[in-house]
């Protein structure tokens, strides 16, 4: 029997139009959501309990006002009691996690196991610019560039995806020539060099 693919999954697609700005008012909340949790207990200084109390408390009043006016006017009050999560959700909710967990492991032996010195150069760099930056930022603001970005660069990737896959090649190619001419000058005179001493002090 054949797995559902991820595409067809109604959260994954979700999602996928959030990031996408195809749902237009749903994009828009997120970023007003998450701007305005920034704004709070980074500028302001909130303690994070203390917000989601307050919007709990939000939620709350706003559909106890709602269903009170609904049944004023003679009106039906929505019916919540079948929002849940399906079992087909939450198996996509699920895999997606487990493919994220693969991808990092997957990722580790690349760098670590088959010894490409240019992954592993380019790992460390990433790493070490990550450590530079968390120095001035914490982690909630990392947190809320991260999903600024989530939410500007698919769109932009998408509009402009050809032009930003040519520059990504150029760049690449520039990076491997670069490694290569390193690779040569350096480190092979240095392995030369190694190899020379040891030689030299085997015939003494």
């Amino acid at each position: 029997m054949s797995a559902t693919p991820r595409s067809s999954s109604p959260a994954v697609g979700t999602f996928r139009d959030i990031i996408l700005w195809r749902r237009k008012k749903l994009s828009a909340t997120v970023l007003l959501i998450s701007t305005a949790t920034w704004i709070l207990l980074e500028v302001y200084q909130f303690n994070f309990i203390t917000v989601a109390s307050w919007l709990a408390i939000f939620i709350v009043a706003s559909l106890f006002l709602r269903g009170n006016v609904l049944k004023l006017l003679g009106k039906e009050p929505p019916n919540l009691s079948h929002l849940e999560i399906s079992e087909h959700t939450a198996s996509e909710i699920t895999n997606t996690c487990l493919t994220v967990i693969e991808e990092v492991f997957r990722w580790m032996f690349h760098v670590t196991v088959e010894g490409d010195w240019f992954v592993f150069a380019r790992t460390v760099a990433g790493l070490l610019l990550l450590s530079y930056i968390g120095s001035f930022i914490d982690f909630l603001t990392l947190l809320y560039i991260g999903i600024k970005m989530v939410m500007t660069v698919p769109v932009i990737y998408v509009k402009y995806g050809d032009q930003i896959k040519r520059f990504r090649e150029m760049v690449k190619a520039e990076l491997r020539r670069f490694y290569e001419t390193f690779d040569e000058k350096v480190m092979r005179k240095m392995k030369n060099k190694i190899v020379k001493q040891e030689k030299e002090k085997k015939n003494e």
